[in-house]
Parts: structure tokens; C-alpha cells; sequence
């Protein structure tokens, strides 16, 4: 139950367990964090993205020159580099993983044909004599591990070389399509905590947080993010839900401290995201901020950011780990940005706010069943962003024609933060689920209180309609499977109705890509769009026809699409990892409520309305420093450069220009952030102002990374390119850089 006087309620053994906690760290020799080294996704456990360096400064940062650069013509075009002693380790053709030599980019090994592989980054893991040393990533639903220094698949972890994700999730293991997310978890000594993807349909599974151990691949707990009967926050829901309910996963980033032996779990929302008559209540753990004992799983504190969410405003960006002084105390804090534009900020040990949270009420919904929570948290610190849609601050670039049009939309619409969708008019929504601040969004200087948040003025148009049966050439029941299966791994990318959002619209796409190749592409992946192997025949020709297609007539396979593994050039040691059984019976995906369930008569589903990414005026993305010893924001600058509207202005940002980007902050006082457009930035921590800016030869849609050998930084860009319509690639031009990872540092002293 959400409490509004006491929000952040904590267990009742909570003084044991930070007892506990205090006297168990993650590791003899990992106990205090050193921002010196890149051995995790985000830089290290706290996801701060900070290096602890001296050679680039803001004096010389404008000096930084192409070290050296590694091509990477492959699909994992968002993959964060990770760098361990003199090793580091990225994914590139054929969907490798592959090894380099830090100082010249030269291949050490590569092991081939991972496909399905996690599409963010991978887990580095060291015993503490550093004689086993492991990569630890998920694949294919499965948890695997290579050997760091041979390359060569650990057959000794989990059962004959993989730990099964599917299995502990209340559903039948062999009817879950989707469970692993893009994100590596996080380690903290011996143990990887993991969160999920398993889709945002209805009835996807739950999106449980688990934690594994790093030598076994044995599953050490689980924390029911939708609460079981007898648990905490089981009244939150109705009584059946955790039956059917899904979502509230973290599909993006958690953050650990590991003095502490805490974790702290960003979790999404509960599905479906636009409806929630079947999960009436505030849906604990949905869009909270989880502090969980590492060792046991057991909740320390929450805090509910956003009750029953009706907008798709998951907790994204990594909970950052900071230290501050508010009034001459100093408080080891946990500040959480948000995508609806806010910053959350705690005590990380008690939970307890460190500035006030107002409860604020907003409207009711109009919609049959539904009952929207009368009241939201609102930080008293500055939003990073605005949150009104109104007819003064639409675009000023569009045409006369264009404003009247969109004068009587809004006229006609409802707007506003935490307005609930309806089926009778169209909700004009700012921040839309893009953000706001996402994942990768944010970093900090946690030695100086210092948080950085990249976001974006993206809104959403949303109305709600009824789910009726789709008119195919399919029966009901596999009309139902195509559906669940088009919504569990394509939805989030494609749009709930195929209309596109991240990924390209696919409607009338059959009248364009024969069976053949739409096979060859779901299973392979292509772009940024990964694989997806564990689909079978029948769902891939259900869902083609559910598409529009007819897979029988279209029995044709265009040249250069294979299944079969290619081996690339290169010191190759292994290939594919370790394949999974085969079900010996798929499942059918839950298709409906269990019988024995009280459930609404009618479903219903919206577009994520994002085809109006320049609605509003600018700025359209920029990075925002807040000071949090006292709450403030200390400046503001816009990123990225628009040539649509404004031909290059570098003043108004860039639509859409911080989806995907990020940062790494600097000991020396820089923060280096990409933006859309391929740029990469250098920016003074003290004031924003610009030091440096370079333009890649691709977009870069992943966390950079920073490491030093004998003293000598090098700052490592992955510009490989996106998945958005607006892509380009540069990088067959003359003297232009490789599509791949870009290593910047400075000149050699003479």
C-alpha cells in the first residue's frame, strides 16, 4: 500500500538488515569503488560514468586527436565498451565479441556468432587473485560466460554452460518469447544482478529482478517487483494481478553501492502502460526507486515516483550515487532523474527525502474501469524541463498553415502533465515515454555533488481505442499468438500499431520484403534490431500474416540473407556460445486472463503518438547540471544541431537529440556528451560553456568510456550508427573516420 505520510516506508528488520549490510561488503578487495578503471557498463558500479584522471584538462582538451579507431560494420550499433587492464572488449561483425589491445586497437580474439547477444554491454568479473577472469552477458534468454583471456565459453557455469532466464517467472519457462533486457546488470562482488525485457503487451510476464552468481550462474534470490500474497505492497494491487500482470522490469540501468552492499533498482512501468483497469491501485513496485540488500534480495526502502501509471513513465537513467553537503551535513545521497522531467534525491542509507516531495493532485479518468491515482510526487527542486503543450509554444518555425492546424488540435485536445488517456479525445502529452531524461542520460561528479541529465522536449499525442479482434487471415487463436508475439518483441520499437517510433513504421512492409527475408531478419537481426532466435516457424509465418503477408506465396530469399553462421576474418577461437536446449513442447504465450480472474469487460491500446517530434519550440535537447548540496540547477546548454528548422543554429539543440546519447564525466572538470547529428562535445562542469566539439562519421548511441594506461587518457566513442529513420553514414567519404569505435586522446609530448 502506498503510504502518502510515509512514502519511503521501510521494512521492519530494516535495522538489521543495514546492520548486516554495514558489516558485509561486496568484496574484500571491491569495496570501495576506484573511478579509475572502465570494468563496468557506465564506468563502474555506481553508473556515474566519472573517471578519475589528471591529463585532459579544460585547458587541453581542445588538443584531442584520433589515437586510433576499430571498424565495426556490424549490427550491435549501441554496445558500451568496457576496458580491464590493457584489454577491452567490444562487439562488432558478425555479431562477435571480440578483444582488443587498448593501445593499438589490434585483435586479440574474437568469438563469433553471438547473436542475440546483449545489445548494450556485457559484465567484467575478476577473482580476487585475478586468475579467473570472466565476461558475463545475456543470450538468447539465457546467461552465459566467456573466459576474458581465451575468449572460449565457460561450460562449467549454470547447467552445461548457461543458467535458462525463462525459468522463475509464474509462467510456463517454454511460453515466454522474451525475458533478457539490453542492459548487463550490475556486479557487485561475486553476484550480477539482472533485470528483464519481458515486453509491454498485456499479459507479458513479469519483469522479476533476479541475482546470479558470477562463478555458478546459479540463481542466489528474487525480488517479486509485483508482489506476491503475504508481501510487501501486495495490497497495491487487485488481489489476483500478480497472476497476469507484467512489466514493472528494469529494462534499463541499476546502480550499486558496493560499501554498502546495496543496489538500486530503476523500475519500469507495470503493462499495459496506457490502461490499467486490471491492476487498480497504485502498483507497488511499479516507477519506484528499489533499494535492495545485495547479499539477500530483501527490500530496504522504496519510493513511488509516479503512481498507477497510465503515460509509460518508467524510471530509466542510473540512479547516481553522490555525496553532498546540504546545510553543513553531509549526506551520502541517491538522486533519481526521471523521464517525466524531474529529480528525485535521497538519502541512500534511510530512504528519507533529502528535499520535500509534494503529493499534488490531478485529474481523474474518464475511461470505463479505470481509476487514475488522485494524486502524484512532485519535487520541490526545479524540473529539468517543461510539462505544458499550449498554442505559445509550439513550433515557430512552422508554416502559418501548419500553427492553425495544430491551434484547434490542441484547442480540441487535453493537456498536461498526468492527464490521463481517454477514447474520446486526443491527450497532448510533454514529456512523451522518449523523455525526458533515458537511460544513458545521466552522470555525475560525485565527489563535488554534481549531477548531469541529458534530456529532450519530445511530447506524445495519445488516444485511447478498443483491442478488436485484427481482420486477417488468421483464426482468433493465432491472430491472438501473432499479437502477444508482435507486442512482446516488436511493439516497443515499431509502435503498438505498427506505425513506427524508434524503429521504422512496418505497415504494408510485407508488400516489400518477401517471407524469406522478413525470416532472415527477425532471426538475425539487422541494424540495431537484434536477432531473435527463439522464435519458431510457425509464429514467424503467424505473425508475417498478422502483418499483411502470405508467407506461402512469397517463398523467396533475396540475395545475402543466410542462417547460416559466417565466420569473419580474424584470430576467431569459438563461435556461437552455448546453444540452448529446445523446448521439447513450445508453450502457448498467456493469452488471456486465467479463468478464475475478475477482469474488465473491454482492452484497450493507444499509438505512442510520437510522429510530432518537432512540435514544440526550443531548446529541443540540451544537458542540464544540477547542484544538488542545495537543490539547484546550475546551468543549461543546448546540444546537438537542427538543419531542418534552423540550419545549424547550435543555440535550440536538436529534435530528438539526446535519444540515446550519453556521457562520461571528468575529474579535471569536463563533461564529454554525444548529441544527434554524430557530435561529441567537451563541456565545462563549472558553467556549460563549449571547450571542444568534434563530428563522428556516425551517430554514437552508447555510453563512451574512458581509461588511462601509464598515465595516458584515451576517451572511447562507439559510432556505429542507429536505428532512427534519420540515420547517415559518413564514413565512406575521403579521409572521413570509420563507422565503429573511435579512440580519442592527445597528441604524444615530444
Amino acid at each position: 500500500m502506498h503510504t502518502k505520510k510515509n512514502p519511503t516506508k521501510l521494512t521492519t528488520t530494516f535495522a538489521a538488515l543495514l546492520c548486516l549490510t554495514l558489516l558485509v561488503s561486496c568484496g574484500k578487495d571491491n569495496s570501495t569503488i576506484k573511478h579509475t578503471t572502465w570494468t563496468h557498463y557506465g564506468g563502474s558500479p555506481d553508473q556515474s560514468k566519472y573517471f578519475d584522471g589528471s591529463e585532459i584538462t579544460k585547458e587541453n582538451v581542445n588538443q584531442l586527436e584520433v589515437a586510433w579507431s576499430y571498424p565495426a560494420e556490424g549490427g550491435f550499433n549501441n554496445f558500451s565498451p568496457i576496458v580491464a587492464d590493457t584489454t577491452m572488449y567490444v562487439v562488432g561483425k558478425n555479431n562477435s565479441l571480440i578483444a582488443l589491445n587498448v593501445l593499438t586497437g589490434e585483435e586479440i580474439w574474437i568469438h563469433a556468432n553471438l547473436r542475440g547477444l546483449t545489445r548494450k554491454g556485457i559484465n567484467y568479473w575478476e577473482s580476487n587473485d585475478k586468475k579467473d577472469k570472466r565476461l558475463i552477458f545475456t543470450l538468447n534468454n539465457s546467461l552465459q560466460a566467456i573466459d576474458a583471456v581465451s575468449g572460449k565459453s565457460i561450460l562449467t557455469f549454470g547447467e552445461g554452460g548457461y543458467t535458462d532466464l525463462r525459468e522463475g517467472l509464474d509462467r510456463e519457462p517454454s511460453s515466454i518469447r522474451r525475458v533478457q533486457a539490453m542492459m548487463p546488470g550490475v556486479i557487485c562482488g561475486d553476484i550480477l544482478i539482472l533485470g528483464s525485457a519481458p515486453g509491454e503487451g498485456y499479459y507479458s510476464a513479469p519483469g522479476y529482478v533476479r541475482a546470479y552468481s558470477v562463478i555458478t550462474g546459479k540463481l542466489e534470490w528474487t525480488f517479486h517487483t509485483i508482489p506476491h500474497p503475504g508481501e510487501f505492497g501486495y495490497d497495491t494491487w487487485p488481489k489476483d494481478a500478480y497472476k497476469y500482470a507484467g512489466g514493472v522490469n528494469v529494462w534499463s540501468e541499476m546502480s550499486a553501492d558496493i560499501e554498502r552492499n546495496i543496489v538500486y533498482l530503476s523500475l519500469g512501468s507495470p503493462t499495459y502502460d496506457y490502461y490499467g483497469a486490471d491492476r487498480i491501485g497504485s502498483n507497488l513496485f511499479g516507477n519506484s526507486l528499489v533499494a535492495l540488500d545485495v547479499t539477500t534480495g530483501k527490500r530496504l526502502w522504496h519510493y513511488q515516483t509516479v503512481h498507477h501509471d497510465l503515460w509509460d513513465y518508467d524510471l530509466s537513467p542510473a540512479p547516481q550515487l553522490l555525496t553532498i553537503n546540504k546545510d553543513g551535513k553531509k549526506i551520502d545521497a541517491v538522486a533519481s532523474a526521471t523521464k517525466h522531467g524531474y529529480v528525485f534525491v535521497f538519502d541512500r542509507v534511510t530512504g528519507e527525502p533529502v528535499f520535500p516531495i509534494e503529493e499534488k493532485p490531478f485529474p481523474a479518468s474518464d475511461m470505463p474501469d479505470e481509476k487514475a491515482w488522485p494524486t502524484q510526487p512532485i519535487p520541490t527542486i526545479p524540473s529539468f524541463m517543461r510539462h505544458e503543450v499550449t498554442k505559445e509554444n509550439i513550433n515557430p518555425y512552422f508554416s502559418d498553415s501548419l500553427k492553425q492546424v495544430w491551434h484547434a488540435r490542441i484547442d480540441a485536445a487535453k493537456t498536461g502533465l498526468f492527464v490521463p488517456p481517454s477514447d474520446k479525445y486526443e491527450t497532448i502529452i510533454l514529456p512523451g515515454p522518449l523523455g525526458g531524461a533515458n537511460y544513458g542520460n545521466t552522470g555525475s561528479n560525485p565527489e563535488k555533488g554534481l549531477m548531469f541529465v541529458m534530456s529532450q522536449e519530445h511530447p506524445s499525442i495519445y488516444k485511447l481505442s478498443k483491442v478488436e479482434p485484427p481482420k486477417i487471415n488468421l483464426s482468433e487463436d493465432e491472430a491472438k499468438k501473432a499479437k502477444t508475439l508482435y507486442d512482446n518483441s516488436c511493439k516497443t520499437c515499431h509502435g503498438p500499431n505498427m506505425e513506427g517510433g524508434v524503429g521504422p513504421t512496418l505497415k504494408n512492409v510485407t508488400q516489400h520484403i518477401f517471407y524469406d527475408e522478413f525470416k532472415a531478419i527477425v532471426l538475425n537481426g539487422r541494424g540495431q534490431m537484434p536477432g531473435f532466435v527463439h522464435v519458431d516457424e510457425a509464429s514467424l509465418a503467424s505473425l508475417y500474416r498478422f502483418m499483411g503477408g502470405n508467407p506461402r506465396s512469397m517463398n523467396f530469399r533475396r540475395g545475402g540473407d543466410t542462417d547460416e553462421e559466417v565466420m569473419p576474418e580474424g584470430p576467431v577461437v569459438a563461435s556461437g556460445g552455448v546453444k540452448m536446449r529446445e523446448d521439447e513442447k513450445r508453450a502457448a504465450p498467456m493469452l488471456d486472463y486465467p479463468e478464475d480472474v475478475e477482469h474488465p469487460e473491454s482492452r484497450y491500446t493507444t499509438d505512442y503518438g510520437l510522429e510530432w517530434t518537432s512540435l514544440m519550440s526550443p531548446p529541443w535537447s540540451y544537458i542540464v547540471a544540477y547542484d544538488l548540496n542545495d537543490g539547484t540547477i546550475k546551468w543549461k546548454t543546448p546540444i546537438g544541431e537542427d538543419y531542418e528548422f534552423v540550419n545549424g543554429d547550435k543555440t535550440k539543440g536538436a529534435i530528438v537529440g539526446v535519444q540515446r546519447k550519453s556521457m562520461v564525466v571528468t575529474s579535471t572538470g569536463i563533461v564529454f556528451v554525444t548529441a544527434k547529428g554524430g557530435k561529441l562535445y567537451a563541456l565545462d562542469q563549472d558553467t556549460g560553456y563549449v571547450l571542444w566539439e568534434t563530428t563522428l562519421s556516425n551517430e554514437s548511441v552508447a555510453v563512451p568510456a574512458m581509461y588511462a594506461i601509464n598515465g595516458k587518457q584515451y576517451l572511447v566513442i562507439n559510432a556505429t550508427g542507429t536505428f532512427s529513420r534519420d540515420s547517415f553514414d559518413h564514413s565512406k567519404e575521403p579521409g572521413a573516420l570509420p563507422k565503429g569505435y573511435v579512440v580519442y586522446a592527445l597528441p604524444d609530448k615530444k
